[in-house]
């Protein structure tokens, strides 16, 4: 595959820091050339089931993810393609209509709970990185971030949590961190770290424009 684009996986569990991380990440770089890529939009669409019997759907699970789309749509990312990334709605759980277009980024940045599970989506990452933060830390953000922006109620988020999230953690998430090149405790929080994350890009950032440059008649 002709490469025009590094790709970065951010792993680790619910309200570990995936975001802030990744966020922080790009800071630096010319917004021009960077995308945030969350692999929560690539849940699968439920509208096919009953809406009472979306909210216990196990969210957690790597078949609820399309890895198919998802798989495809970075190898077009990463070989220059444009490509429409679509929307989850958390409310009722499908996607919008709405989609998201990503075309000609130099840093892709795909964050989200299995990024590391896939081996194949693993393989076309150049860095890959997992956010280890204590369970109890996880948990209240998660559960504020719930309440507040997905206007859900504590019961349910309990429910949830010790129902699937806290074994799907263990089952499917947490083993992935052996197949990080970099485990960040904190994530974003964790300044050190962030600044030297951010030399290793800028060193194959660098490398892929004297490669592109190269390339060029």
């Amino acid at each position: 595959m002709n490469r025009n684009a590094i790709l970065i996986g951010v792993a680790g569990g619910t309200g570990s820091g995936k975001t802030s991380m990744a966020k922080n990440i790009v800071r630096d770089f010319d917004p021009r050339q960077v995308v945030i890529i969350e692999q929560d939009s690539y849940y699968h669409d439920l509208s096919q089931i009953p809406m009472d019997a979306r909210s216990h759907h196990n969210f957690d699970h790597p078949e609820s993810y399309d890895f198919d789309l998802l798989k495809n749509q970075m190898k077009s990312i990463l070989s220059g393609e444009c490509v429409e990334v679509p929307i989850y709605d958390y409310k009722t759980h499908t996607r919008a209509v709405e989609t998201i277009s990503v075309s000609g980024q130099k840093i892709i940045v795909l964050e989200g709970i299995m990024v590391l599970f896939d081996p194949e989506l693993r393989h076309m990452m150049d860095i890959k990185v997992y956010i280890e933060t204590a369970a109890d830390i996880r948990f209240i953000r998660r559960l504020v971030r719930d309440i507040k922006q997905r206007e859900r109620s504590l019961e349910s988020v309990i429910d949830q949590y010790l129902g699937t999230v806290r074994p799907m953690h263990e089952q499917f998430i947490e083993p992935t961190k052996q197949y990080a090149d970099i485990i960040i405790p904190e994530g974003g929080h964790n300044t050190v770290a962030v600044d030297l994350f951010k030399t290793k890009v800028k060193s194959l950032l660098r490398l892929l424009n004297s490669e592109t440059e190269r390339k060029m008649p």
